[in-house]
């Protein structure tokens, strides 16, 4: 049985339990619980710190999890990235208070840095050539500058509320993360196909979304043009309609590009479009 470790709370808790069951994959309540098994799919879920998680991976505790990339990056763990899973997107970035006047990095020369992520960060000073003290502190990192521990700050950056409300300015982005599939090296081949079929549910679940089923009909001279709008994702289906000289056209398309692409499509004679929410695209 492939055993998985999630987050037991915090930002990407939620998201990766929602992952799982658009995967199909059924998991008892996890309240209070340091593990908890699924019903339909041969795997069980460890709840626990995320910094805990890519260690707990890399010796073997657990065979997978799923964990920000910047833990990954921080705690510097042998662990494989199998797949980056487009949620719980942040950013690591240097803060300095507002008022003050920034230059580039060589401003932190000689200056002190509070963070919670000091390998990262060393790395990044490292290989600007910038020397500063980096004060490792675990938890409300905003308020160093404030209360004068520190010049500047180092830490995860979504919306940039939080500086602003602690008069902090961004001014370096160091690195982009996101929710990341990790995997302990050497899993043995019946993991491993576990961890394939996993990985193909991911990856149809992610493609899926922000997609919608589009069918259009369209003049039989006018298919080509149609085809340029709206691409298929491998070739085109194409199916007669009882109106002799007219054809449906099968496509998935963006969300963002559903009204665009319809308008183009009614500008060259297309009747009918049709427009479908999309459960799941299974490759």
């Amino acid at each position: 049985m492939l055993r998985i470790a999630l987050q037991s709370k915090g930002r990407l808790n939620e998201k990766s339990i929602a992952l799982l069951r658009e995967a199909g994959i059924s998991i008892e309540e996890s309240s209070r619980k340091l593990l908890s098994r699924s019903s339909n799919f041969p795997m069980e879920v460890l709840y626990l710190r995320d910094d805990d998680i890519p260690q707990t991976v890399s010796c073997g505790i657990a065979d997978i999890g799923i964990v920000g990339y910047n833990e990954v990056m921080e705690r510097a763990y042998p662990v494989d990235v199998l797949k980056h899973l487009e949620f719980g997107k942040c950013r690591l970035s240097l803060a300095i208070p507002k008022y003050l006047e920034y230059d580039g990095p060589e401003f932190f020369n000689g200056k002190r840095v509070a963070t919670s992520y000091p390998v990262i960060l060393k790395s990044y000073f490292d290989r600007k050539g910038i020397s500063c003290e980096i004060r490792e502190i675990a938890g409300s990192v905003e308020i160093s500058p404030s209360i004068g521990l520190a010049d500047g700050i180092f830490d995860i950056v979504s919306s940039g509320g939080t500086l602003v409300q602690n008069g902090l300015a961004e001014v370096e982005t160091v690195m982009e993360s996101d929710a990341v599939l990790i995997g302990r090296p050497g899993l043995d081949e019946e993991k491993m196909q576990t961890v394939r079929t996993l990985l193909s549910r991911f990856t149809s679940v992610l493609r899926s979304r922000g997609k919608k089923y589009m069918l259009v009909n369209v003049p039989n001279d006018k298919i080509d043009e149609a085809l340029e709008i709206i691409p298929s994702m491998k070739s085109p289906t194409l199916l007669p309609l009882a109106d002799k000289g007219w054809s449906a056209i099968h496509a998935v398309v963006d969300e963002t590009e559903v009204w665009e692409k319809a308008d183009r499509l009614k500008q060259i004679g297309a009747e009918d479009i049709l427009v479908l929410s999309m459960e799941k695209l299974i490759i």
